[in-house]
């Protein structure tokens, strides 16, 4: 999901979101709730990176960075996020039912991520696929876009738009599929406050906490991993990972953390906090990560999975991933990986025309990254 800032009436109508000189719209949103998320998002995103060390404002737009060795950037992205995850605790996994499915099944389970905090998630095992015969295995990370009732369901195929019913597409070439909810959705939700109101409440219990929601969901991600390292359908030496959108994110963020995943894709989010500042964007929250942009931007943290297997997809038109600046981070990424020794594992590919989708051709190129990394 995202909230851009602008001066001239436009619209995002695969958001449903509406903008004009600042104020945003939103359907069923009273104008207060409108102006506190704004004045939240400006006061809480840009105050914690302060709070976290960034610096001036005038520091933060010349991006003053310094440490260049990936094992240096990869010790001061640690402590932005907010340090060291907890060793992990039993799983305790639970199947809680079994749905089939035509040329799969659907099982619900739910596994521990931390002492007293449970993942429910749909895990779909193509018919066929078992104990003696396992498979490579997916993890996918769904989508924001405001549909907080939405998370894995929508990935699983069980809700939403067709378009992103990539855990059921997965499954049927032959991958074991695990479709997780992250913190603030689906199951994940609280009970005494809505959507939005619950993840803002969320982004800034971690804060001050001094960490950050994107080290909570890669903590849940790595966890994600160990639950497919568990299942004996699984070959756990071939295991990857797909996002859109906020999934796509999830994405880059996990990957430097977890060696696990073999082939990573993530579709259509690359927000650079260059571009953010440049053209106003107020983001989700797993894309701030307070004072890493006086050490490097979303490129540089992407560049850091290197030397395993990474392919992008991006729209030209997508306004919550100025173009101008993705064409500038795919050449951060590309550089990591060359000097990494491994430039043939890093692709992207950029859609004319196209916005914030999954197009049948960015699909493609998805299928067969991992039908290359995962399969062969």
């Amino acid at each position: 999901m995202l909230f851009v800032l602008s001066y001239e009436r436009s619209s995002l109508p695969c958001l449903g979101y509406e903008y004009m000189s600042g104020q945003i719209d939103r359907g069923s949103e009273s104008r207060g709730d409108r102006i506190a998320r704004r004045d939240f998002l400006v006061g809480s995103v840009v105050g914690a990176a302060l709070a976290a060390g960034s610096g001036s404002l005038a520091e933060i737009a010349r991006g003053e960075k310094n440490v260049t060795a990936p094992e240096d950037l990869r010790k001061k992205l640690l402590e932005c996020l907010g340090g060291p995850w907890p060793q992990p605790c039993d799983l305790r996994p639970v199947v809680r039912e079994t749905i089939p499915k035509d040329g799969y099944r659907i099982e619900s389970v739910t596994y521990e991520v931390e002492p007293g905090d449970r993942v429910p998630a749909f895990l779909l095992i193509p018919d066929g696929v078992d104990a003696n015969h396992p498979a490579p295995a997916v993890a996918v990370w769904h989508q924001h876009n405001g549909a907080w009732h939405l998370g894995k369901v929508e990935s699983a195929g069980l809700a939403g738009s067709p378009m992103h019913h990539t855990g059921v597409a997965l499954a049927k070439e032959g991958y074991v599929v695990l479709c997780p909810d992250a913190l603030c959705f689906g199951e994940r939700q609280s009970k005494d406050l809505r959507g939005g109101e619950f993840e803002r409440f969320e982004f800034l219990r971690y804060v001050v906490a001094g960490k950050c929601m994107a080290w909570k969901n890669i903590l849940d991600m790595r966890r994600a991993v160990d639950y497919l390292c568990s299942r004996p359908e699984v070959k756990a030496d071939r295991i990857g990972c797909y996002g859109h959108s906020m999934g796509s994110t999830d994405t880059w963020l996990v990957g430097p953390w977890e060696p696990r995943l073999k082939c990573l894709v993530g579709n259509c989010c690359l927000p650079t906090y260059a571009a953010i500042h440049r053209t106003h964007i107020l983001h989700c929250f797993p894309n701030f990560i307070p004072g890493w942009f006086q050490y490097g931007d979303t490129p540089d943290i992407a560049g850091l999975i290197a030397p395993r297997a990474l392919h992008m997809n991006f729209g030209e038109k997508d306004d919550g991933s100025p173009i101008q600046e993705v064409r500038e981070g795919v050449k951060t990424i590309a550089r990591a990986y060359e000097q990494a020794g491994a430039a043939d594992r890093f692709s992207y590919y950029i859609e004319e025309d196209a916005g914030h989708i999954l197009s049948a051709e960015m699909w493609r190129r998805a299928s067969d990254w991992f039908r290359k990394h995962l399969s062969s």
